[in-house]
């Protein structure tokens, strides 16, 4: 099995080369996409031994974690693993995602960090639970961590979802994943990891209140389209050991 770390990057100036260390501990091949950083991000990892990937103007997460993904298959990875240049993730937890993987090898795993409800800050925890809301009901089943970057991607579902050709912005991408990959057979387990936010840390990318609404409206849009998909809703309230998909690519 070969592991790329995906690491998209923007002004981490405070917190990216020791992320990558980290991360380079844990497998060889890391990939980070400096998404048009102006404090030096790129820089200060020229001498680590990592592939640095550098967007002209800051073009949003989603775009950084596509060109980061598509660079992975490229180089042959049979699964990738994202997290966050913002040091809220642990490298050192990339073992139990490839421990569910071995378990799940046609699962997205995701590292979930809801189960530390008093590490994490109030607007962004009520944030997470309605995006999660939402996002379960159009997918089919419940998901306890929605918005959790620290993800492991099997290479032949991103190859089904066409990620190249997915034009969804911002957070936004890394639902609308869960969404797409629930339509064609594919789930997500959760891994409870760290819930990391340090005092003093920069102020993060995620908009509790713009983004949600954004992830609001795809979801709607996806929900609409299916007549609003009772049974789905129905399925997202069981409990993770009842709920089920309908079976598809992924068997």
């Amino acid at each position: 099995m070969t592991i790329a770390i995906v690491i998209p990057a923007f002004n981490e100036a405070s917190t990216v080369r020791d992320v990558v260390t980290r991360a380079l501990r844990e497998a060889d091949h890391v990939i980070v996409v400096d998404d048009g950083s102006d404090d030096g991000t790129g820089e200060l990892l020229h001498d680590l031994p990592v592939k640095v990937l550098r967007n002209p103007v800051n073009l949003g997460k989603a775009s950084s974690l596509r060109r980061g993904m598509l660079s992975a298959l490229m180089d042959g990875a049979s699964a990738v693993v994202t997290l966050d240049a913002d040091a809220q993730h642990e490298p050192e937890d990339i073992p139990r995602l490839l421990a569910a993987h071995a378990r799940n090898p046609h699962a997205i795993i995701v590292g979930a960090r809801l189960h530390e409800k008093s590490r994490i800050p109030r607007a962004r925890y009520l944030a997470n639970r309605f995006a999660n809301f939402w996002i379960a009901w159009a997918a089919g089943y419940p998901i306890s961590d929605s918005q959790s970057g620290f993800r492991l991607y099997p290479a032949p579902v991103l190859a089904a979802l066409d990620i190249r050709n997915d034009r969804s912005p911002g957070f936004v991408f890394e639902s609308a994943v869960l969404i797409n990959a629930a339509r064609v057979g594919v789930v997500s387990e959760a891994v409870g990891v760290s819930a990391i936010y340090p005092r003093g840390a920069r102020r993060s990318h995620f908009r509790p209140v713009v983004d949600v609404l954004l992830i609001t409206r795809m979801v709607a849009w996806k929900l609409v389209s299916r007549g609003f998909d009772i049974p789905g809703l129905v399925r997202s309230r069981r409990s993770r050991s009842t709920s089920t998909v309908p079976h598809g690519l992924m068997e």
